[in-house]
């Protein structure tokens, strides 16, 4: 009772603060920066590089480098763009929607000094597993929650959510030590926020197979 207290004090001193439609921010950030590298690559390109999140730059005095590189968009044609920015936009404002402004600020800013931490570590780091992890965050929440993927292919998140740990997965093996750290470092901030929701979501879909499993060895016999 002590602890929710405190929590529901915390989170209304930190209300003025949060920013409302946060994703809708990043989202848009994030097509402004791209749009300007298509028209204008020269610029665009001169300003990506110093919207990176590096090592370097944050010693030479670059600070705006600790927020920019959230606005880093993905490096895709811009079909996939438009569906990667609407997927975040989608996802961040369903959590936003659940938690509050407050908590799911605070996850984002977690999320961004743990790749500040990797970059201070390796030398670089990007937005894009802080982005990932908001799948990790949605499916551990509403895992039977269906969203078109490509706004055509009804998907479950419990499968995307899958998908998305193989990419860690496949990520971690063959990247450097650059996205090793980072991934580690983005996955310590959703079981910091999530453990406890991740693990029922774990016991549940075990709970479901197994049922399916007896049920259909009982049939058989």
């Amino acid at each position: 009772m002590k602890n929710n207290s405190i929590r529901f004090d915390l989170e209304r001193k930190l209300r003025r603060y949060a920013i409302s439609d946060l994703m809708k921010y990043i989202v848009f950030g994030q097509a402004a920066v791209y749009l300007l590298m298509f028209v204008w690559p020269s610029l665009g390109m001169r300003l990506y590089s110093m919207m990176t999140l590096t090592r370097s730059g944050l010693m030479h005095g670059q600070i705006w480098r600790l927020v920019t590189f959230v606005f880093m968009p993905p490096n895709s044609s811009p079909l996939f763009i438009l569906f990667s920015l609407y997927f975040y936009y989608t996802i961040g404002t369903g959590l936003e929607n659940r938690w509050g402004k407050v908590k799911f600020n605070l996850y984002y800013l977690v999320g961004m000094i743990a790749a500040v931490i990797s970059a201070l570590i390796t030398g670089y780091a990007s937005n894009t597993f802080l982005n990932l992890s908001l799948f990790f965050a949605f499916a551990a929440m509403y895992p039977d929650e269906e969203v078109l993927l490509f706004m055509i292919l009804p998907v479950k998140m419990k499968w995307l959510a899958l998908l998305d740990a193989v990419l860690y997965l496949q990520q971690f093996i063959v990247g450097g030590a650059s996205t090793r750290v980072t991934i580690v470092l983005c996955l310590l901030n959703v079981f910091l926020f999530l453990g406890g929701d991740i693990i029922n979501t774990i016991r549940r879909e075990s709970k479901y197979w197994k049922t399916r499993y007896n049920y259909r060895k009982t049939m058989w016999h």
